[in-house]
Formats: C-alpha cells, structure tokens, sequence
C-alpha cells in the first residue's frame, strides 16, 4: 500500500468511525429558551434599535455621515445592523433584515470554543467570557451567520457579539434593541410563544409572508427568528439544511478521536511507510 491509498483508507476509516462514536442527535432548545421574533415586513429601517444597542454596551459609532449611524456591517463596535436588499430588477421592491447573533440552539462557536470563553448560559442566550478568551477567533471562522467580531485595533482584544442584554434582562427589562422599537418589528420572549406568535401571523396573512420561520429547524434551530415576505436568503440567511453545523463536526471529531484510535492508525501506518523506504537500497544500487 503506497501512502496515496493509506491516506483514502484513513479517511474512510475515520468516516465510518464517526457515527459509532460521535454524538448522534443534536441539542433541544432549553424549556425557558428566550430569544427573539424579528418580523422584516413591520421594520421601517429607522435604526433605533442600533442606536439604544450601542447605548446599552457602551460602544462607539463606527461609521456615520456626521449625523446618521450608517454602518451596514456587523464590527468590533456593532452588535446589531439594520441591512437593506432590494430588487436589482425592481427597486420598489425591498426588504430590511436585522443582524446579530442568532444565540442558536446548538452553536457552532460555543462547540469550537477550547477555554469555554463563549457559552449557552441562562435562558439559552449564547455569551461571552472576555476573562478566559484566548483570542483565537475560532469563533469567528465556525459561525455560519458571520456573527462573532474581533477587536484588531484594541491592544487587550475581545470577541464583539449580541449577548441578548444579560445585564438588562437579570433586572427584568427588555433588551435595548426591544424596548426601542417603535413597530415592535422585533419582540422578546419564550421561544415557544414567538414561535406560536409567528405561525400565527403566518396563518392570518398567509398572502403576507414566507410559510416559514426562519430559525425554527434551520442549522439546528436558533433563538432569534425571522418573518420575511422575501426569501430568507434575500435577507442574507443561510439555506444549510436542519442539520447543526457542530453536530456534524463532533461527530467527525468524535469518531477520529474516541479511543485515540485513528490516530493511533495514522502513528502506525507513517511508521510503516517509513520503515518501508528505509529498507529501499539507493537509486543505481541493487
């Protein structure tokens, strides 16, 4: 066996292996999982909701025309962004999305986290330990929503992420982006009742929007939501099946490493390929 067909046969062993170690369901949402109901056809696009975001962590604009907040990006400064799509084909054709974290049910950046900087904590929020970060970004890299931002021009960095206001909510208030909504196009509460809320608006004005919710099984399921009248994936969602992202991944990993037996597999077939050339006599001598 030459190492080309070594490295196949590794590969397909570890393949194998991933479903008898790895974990073979993926994680529930807790029985008090709080999250959010953004609904895009009540957003008018007004921005208040960055405005009392920033507010609320203290955090600087990072980009304005003087007098307006017109970041349309999610940065080391902006937990949470108001984005605009149009129609290239027809521009009175529009829709606004709200972006910050999707504190999701099985998170991906919580799975790749080695120091458990980033955690599920109460009611299911997804937070941020600046204390034990380690600052290496792996976060930044596993969210498939692009959410976790780095602070490159701080000299003591730290991972940038909506929260879901701990510190507001533990004194029984809303979040900041809530409270300040003048359409309520964005609500707080259970999971479960934004989720009983959104199929019902779905049901009352079915002509309105998509017949889905967008966070309900999607990667897992999140708990922050959409209502949209366009395709999610206008909005900039992404369409990457029900499956989590870190079940996957641990699966693979699990399988690899249960036991230490596919490394254990790899030591020893590189250790034969190299016994194996040392045996070679030199080119021009039999």
């Amino acid at each position: 066996m030459d190492r080309r067909d070594f490295l196949k046969s590794l590969a397909l062993a570890s393949t194998a292996a991933a479903p008898a170690f790895g974990r073979s369901t993926q994680k529930v949402a807790p029985a008090d999982a709080a999250g959010l109901l953004y609904d895009s056809t009540r957003c008018i696009g007004c921005k208040a909701c960055v405005v009392a975001c920033r507010e609320s962590g203290g955090l600087p604009p990072s980009k304005t025309d003087g007098l307006h907040d017109v970041q349309t990006e999610l940065d080391a400064t902006t937990r949470n962004v108001i984005k605009l799509w149009k129609d290239e084909k027809n521009p009175s054709v529009f829709a606004f999305m709200k972006q910050q974290c999707m504190h999701c049910i099985d998170p991906a950046c919580v799975s790749v986290c080695m120091i458990g900087a980033l955690k599920k904590r109460e009611q299911g929020a997804v937070t941020y330990d600046k204390d034990v970060c380690i600052g290496c970004r792996y976060c930044q890299v596993a969210c498939p929503f692009n959410v976790p931002k780095f602070e490159w021009q701080s000299a003591t960095p730290k991972i940038v992420k909506c929260e879901l206001c701990p510190e507001r909510r533990a004194q029984g208030k809303l979040p900041a982006c809530v409270e300040v909504c003048p359409r309520q196009a964005v609500i707080y509460g259970r999971r479960t009742e934004l989720l009983e809320e959104a199929h019902r608006r779905i049901d009352a004005e079915s002509t309105r929007y998509q017949p889905s919710v967008y966070g309900e099984e999607e990667m897992g399921g999140t708990q922050v939501l959409y209502l949209s009248a366009v395709p999610f994936t206008r909005l900039g969602l992404p369409d990457k099946g029900k499956r989590s992202g870190a079940s996957v991944s641990e699966t693979l990993q699990h399988g690899m490493y249960q036991g230490f037996l596919i490394p254990a597999v790899l030591y020893a077939g590189l250790a034969a390929v190299v016994i194996r050339n040392r045996k070679k006599p030199p080119e021009g001598k039999s």
